[in-house]
């Protein structure tokens, strides 16, 4: 007699393509050169990247800038699942130094605002000279914290989405696309 019990059955939602990979690409490249355009004659732009869902949008930024750039991270948390827990958390702060720089903090979605808000909030309080930001994408709900983006990739529904660094539960991260999780 076979004591194991049954195997669940694997359940993963349903996901709807929005923003092809070639989009994104083409995108990215316009934001690229409007980025190099608007600090032509700088020399000391610091891009800071809010982990880990901006880290596909990121690299393929950087690759778009022609010029040097200095490059850090931050990890800040405000999800679970596919819903905001309302706070944030700061795992990691900014480590270089960006007193008197031209900062640019890269991240992957605006939607309450909460977790752009304390980034730039802890971001400003080390005095950079210019502080500007770009999402990849910007979805239409009110937000919960007083935030606009500098750049911004895409304007999106309110709908929960995935890929190309978004994930839903640490999954899907490895799209090449945006998809709506249904």
């Amino acid at each position: 007699m076979n004591h194991t019990p049954a195997r669940q059955p694997c359940t993963s939602p349903r996901l709807r393509p929005i923003i092809t990979a070639a989009e994104i690409e083409r995108r990215v490249a316009e934001l690229g050169k409007q980025i190099c355009s608007d600090y032509a004659g700088r020399d000391d732009l610091a891009v800071i990247a809010v982990m880990r869902g901006a880290i596909f949008f990121l690299v393929d930024l950087l690759r778009q800038l022609d010029r040097p750039v200095r490059l850090d991270i931050v990890h800040a948390a405000s999800y679970r699942g596919a819903a905001t827990t309302g706070s944030v958390q700061m795992l990691q702060p900014v480590t270089i130094d960006i007193h008197g720089s031209d900062v640019l903090l890269v991240d992957d979605i605006l939607d309450t605002g909460l977790t752009l808000r304390r980034v730039l909030d802890h971001l400003a309080a080390c005095r950079p000279r210019t502080l500007r930001t770009c999402v990849l994408l910007s979805k239409a709900v009110p937000r919960q914290a007083q935030v606009t983006a500098d750049y911004i990739g895409f304007e999106i529904a309110d709908q929960f989405v995935v890929g190309y660094g978004l994930d839903y539960n640490d999954r899907y991260r490895h799209l090449p696309y945006i998809a709506a999780v249904e």
